[in-house]
């Protein structure tokens, strides 16, 4: 009986928010790895969980470019850059929720938590966490950040052991959410850490109520957050893998906002009445990683091949449809440094095969592309683009298998190095190019798992390191440039396309806001409902 009332149940859960004034459900493509968003390095887990869940000490405002307030009301820097003081907001308050009843608000307690966990091995919660955190290595942050120290309860003052000019931009990051350490303590006493992961608290916008992993993501509206109870409640993540299904679901109202749609969806939301498109230049790379400890990945001459077997043009007209542009390299063209003039892989199967015959292997090898079942604005059409990629791959003699694999444990296995060919994307947080430099190429960046590519080159590393130590941006430019043409020569990527975000949505929902960094805001959206 109870197995035959699940589906009423999820139905129960899923439907009813078309018919409940207030309600914003909202059509996700992939469940979240988990809630403990420092673990993690998917969009969605961030948008699951530090996006409304969440506030940092700071945020960034893509449309002024430049790192606003939020739990800090104000900071200051040392003259040497390296000194940041926090002031922190007075009587915020942490989710009261039937798991968790905070006794005090937030102080400088809580934010020296919230690093300290990712930067000293000593911590009690350090080894706790079973991911490790990705960020906070790749960042380098436990070598940046010398101490972490709370002047009073309302202030806190990070000391640097150099200057680093993405530091302040940094903090808005997701992984940079401050988690209540009241909390954090109560289920260190009582031997439940794991569900810091599982039943989430933070001072944002909405309260964490169930999760079904793969259906539905509930949380309520948080009457007690600081900037003002949001407008929509409840909030719903639908979750459905399928993007035709999310734009079903948006036409029967069973949603509001759909997320990640294919670009032939996204012209006939444009010809539906009832719905509108919004769309931004997205801050973000597709690409195919290729893991150059695997061989024969591992010598340069395989890599470039594989660029040069590949008919990029063929692939943006069927998997982006007119919704992206080439990429050339890991920088999106609206970022400050990207370098423009760099030569690309044109496609030329002849000197494809010319280069495998130069790496000993002119009759070719065998390898696989790993790929996600379920599309996003990063990856349309998964299944389509793997075959092309493998038919073009087989032209020149590389016989690849496609393997799809399920998106948390595509993830996973990633980090750990486990794939040849691997179609991923790349977002990010906050315009500075840094921003895709020192997760994707850094040396430690290999350790905690971000590094796709596996590389890890000392020149390379020197390039991305000087390019945070001046806050001269023509320096720091042209140190960015001569990196980006190290990563092309490498062929450490087969880089795809950087699309235009699009999201489709009822025409009733006001005050939503694309994100280029693929970040969610739900805390200003209202419905006419």
């Amino acid at each position: 009986m109870r197995r035959a009332a699940l589906p009423l149940l999820l139905a129960a859960l899923l439907s009813p928010a078309l018919a409940q004034a207030g309600a914003l459900s909202v059509c996700t493509e992939a469940s979240p790895e988990g809630f403990d968003v420092v673990q993690y390095n998917a969009l969605t887990t961030t948008n699951a969980s530090a996006d409304v869940l969440m506030n940092r000490l700071v945020e960034f405002d893509a449309t002024s470019g430049k790192v606003v307030p939020s739990l800090a009301e104000s900071w200051t820097v040392s003259a040497d850059g390296l000194v940041y003081d926090f002031k922190l907001r007075p009587g915020v308050k942490f989710h009261s929720t039937p798991y968790f009843k905070p006794s005090r608000v937030l102080n400088a307690d809580d934010v020296l938590f919230s690093f300290q966990r990712m930067l000293y091995p000593a911590h009690s919660w350090h080894k706790i966490t079973q991911s490790g955190y990705p960020h906070a290595q790749s960042l380098q942050l436990p070598s940046l950040i010398k101490q972490v120290e709370a002047p009073d309860p309302l202030s806190v003052r990070f000391t640097l052991d150099h200057p680093d000019a993405t530091f302040l931009a940094t903090l808005s990051m997701g992984f940079a959410s401050i988690y209540s350490a009241e909390y954090a303590d109560q289920l260190l006493k009582a031997g439940t850490p794991e569900k810091l992961n599982s039943q989430p608290i933070g001072t944002g916008p909405f309260v964490f109520q169930r999760f079904q992993k793969d259906a539905v993501i509930r949380y309520r509206a948080n009457a007690d957050y600081f900037a003002g109870k949001p407008s929509v409640d409840p909030l719903i993540f639908a979750i459905t893998p399928d993007a035709n299904v999310r734009l079903q679901k948006l036409r029967r109202n069973e949603c509001q906002i759909a997320l990640s749609p294919k670009p032939l969806d996204v012209a006939a939301a444009a010809e539906d009445a009832n719905l509108k498109v919004e769309k931004t230049e997205a801050f973000m790379t597709a690409f195919v990683a290729i893991n150059s400890q695997h061989p024969p990945l591992d010598k340069v001459e395989v890599r470039q091949a594989i660029n040069l077997a590949f008919d990029k043009t063929s692939y943006l007209k069927a998997v982006f449809e007119g919704t992206a542009v080439a990429a050339e390299g890991p920088l999106p063209p609206n970022t400050w440094s990207y370098a423009k003039d760099l030569p690309g892989y044109p496609t030329d199967a002849t000197k494809a095969k010319a280069l495998l015959v130069k790496a000993g292997l002119p009759d070719g090898f065998s390898t696989t592309i790993w790929t996600r079942p379920s599309g996003s604005l990063l990856n349309p059409n998964p299944s389509l683009g793997a075959q092309l990629l493998q038919a073009d791959l087989a032209k020149v003699g590389i016989k690849a298998e496609i393997r799809v694999i399920e998106w948390g444990e595509l993830i996973r296995r990633a980090k750990a190095g486990e794939h040849d060919l691997l179609f991923m994307g790349w977002a990010g947080d906050n315009g500075d190019p840094d921003n895709f430099l020192s997760p994707q190429f850094a040396c430690p960046a290999v350790e905690s798992g971000t590094n796709f590519a596996r590389y890890c080159d000392k020149r390379l590393d020197q390039l991305i390191s000087a390019g945070k130590t001046t806050n001269d941006q023509s320096v720091r430019s042209r140190l960015y440039q001569q990196a980006q043409g190290l990563i092309q020569q490498q062929a450490l990527w087969l880089p795809l396309a950087h699309p235009t975000a699009a999201v489709l949505m009822r025409k009733d929902v006001e005050g939503y806001t694309v994100s280029p960094f693929g970040r969610q805001d739900f805390a200003t959206v209202k419905t006419a409902r």
